[in-house]
């Protein structure tokens, strides 16, 4: 039987801070990052949660993130439960497969988005002046056509409940300076190419994602979370065909559903139909088999 954690309560740690999805935790040499079950789209938090998804994230995570290592060091001190602090025992049984002790990075505040296919936001900015973030992409693309090589979307981080607002190069040099600037989008375009190509040999495309970077000592570490179903647009590569919307192994499966409903997108979410809640759990749990193969015991 699924464990659900939609909110964890660890009355003797110290809660940084609710995301839409982690709960963080001061630890004081370190932060304790725990994915829950809850389900957010279009930046509202619904009321029911998605059993076992925060495990699959998490197991999604690590796998990248050891992928990644070559590329880029990473947040990652463990996730082995056993070797937390000791503070941390009493509540093993909610953190088993779903959590990390993480270095305490700083932020940087741009979300930096790759994008190897024209779908989404990049879709209506393409269909409404050929370009996605002031860059100029080819004529005659239709929707979901495959990039002729990954570009680089900047966009803001907003405050929780707020959109995130797409920017052009420019102005992230504009925010964080030119030499971070570039980095980012270098490592953001390595790591979005290397996965992508992994990921495809299982199966995915992967059609675009985002990735968050933080600074310790002022060195450039990834952080959050990498290429998973919640970051990152997953679609089955065997029903692949270009020229509308497609099938995926993410939350557009949700999305679809609440589009089709009368709900203006503001809080509160309306109430899941368990068959939502059913296919949504699932099309996650296949994301996490296909890449890693762990995804069985769940």
């Amino acid at each position: 039987m699924s464990r659900v954690v939609r909110e964890t309560d660890f009355p003797t740690l110290t809660l940084l801070q609710r995301g839409k999805v982690r709960d963080m935790y001061d630890l004081k040499d370190a932060y304790l990052m725990v994915a829950t079950d809850r389900m957010s789209a279009f930046d509202v938090i619904m009321p029911d949660p998605i059993p076992d998804k925060g495990t699959v994230l998490t197991q999604i995570s690590l796998y990248w993130f050891d992928i990644m290592a070559s590329l880029i060091d990473n947040h990652v001190i463990t996730a082995d439960v056993s070797r937390y602090p000791e503070s941390c025992r009493p509540y093993a049984a909610d953190l088993a497969g779903r959590s990390i002790l993480v270095k305490k990075a700083r932020p940087l505040p741009i979300e930096c988005v790759v994008r190897g296919y024209i779908t989404g936001s990049g879709w209506k900015s393409y269909r409404k002046d050929g370009s996605v973030c002031g860059i100029r992409l080819p004529d005659g693309l239709v929707e979901s056509d495959r990039l002729p090589e990954p570009i680089f979307t900047p966009s803001t981080k907003e405050e929780l409940g707020k959109h995130d607002i797409n920017i052009d190069f420019d102005e992230m040099v504009n925010r964080i300076g030119a030499p971070l600037a570039r980095k980012l989008k270098d490592l953001s375009l390595a790591i979005y190419t290397k996965g992508a190509q992994i990921a495809e040999e299982k199966g995915i495309l992967i059609a675009d994602t985002k990735f968050e970077f933080g600074l310790v000592d002022d060195e450039v570490i990834l952080i959050d979370e990498v290429l998973t179903p919640d970051s990152s647009r997953f679609w089955p590569k065997a029903s692949y065909v270009p020229g509308g919307a497609q099938q995926s192994f993410d939350k557009q499966y949700l999305r679809d559903y609440l589009l089709s409903l009368d709900w203006d997108q503001t809080p509160p979410g309306p109430t899941l139909p368990q068959t939502v809640i059913d296919n949504t759990r699932a099309k996650y749990v296949e994301a996490l088999t296909l890449l890693s193969g762990d995804g069985h015991g769940l």
